[in-house]
């Protein structure tokens, strides 16, 4: 019996499947939504919710796990700065999946995997912007 088993198992093993959701996590944060299958958003949305509690932390160590569990600093550095700051007051909910239909390939149950609340990337200005503004 698989009483208190929660992870989702997607038919992978445990490295891939790790991987496929750091991924997810990573263009979620990026992108600001994916579309993915429903049980993929449903497991890829527990990871970004603990993502996103670990960053209001803020700490060096949160920081760290974040970049061992996702694989890219810069999106890491987005998720501290840009994202955690917007949740700061919500004691949790920061995703939401919204079911779109089923895929006409194979019958899958399509979803768009989303933030609750929106932010903006501060962009830094190209250099030669900074270049024609110094001249």
């Amino acid at each position: 019996m698989r009483h208190r088993k929660k992870t989702i198992k997607l038919g992978r093993k445990s490295a891939h499947r790790e991987a496929m959701l750091a991924g997810m996590v990573s263009d979620l944060i990026a992108e600001k939504r994916i579309i993915t299958t429903l049980p993929k958003a449903r497991a890829a949305r527990g990871v970004a919710e603990k993502l996103v509690t670990m960053a209001k932390k803020g700490t060096l160590a949160a920081r760290r796990i974040a970049i061992s569990r996702i694989r890219r600093p810069e999106r890491v550095k987005i998720l501290f700065e840009d994202i955690a700051p917007v949740f700061k007051d919500r004691p949790g909910g920061y995703t939401r999946i919204l079911k779109m239909g089923r895929r006409d390939g194979d019958n899958a149950e399509l979803a768009i995997l989303e933030w609750v609340e929106d932010y903006t990337i501060q962009k830094p200005a190209s250099k030669i912007a900074a270049k024609a503004e110094k001249s």
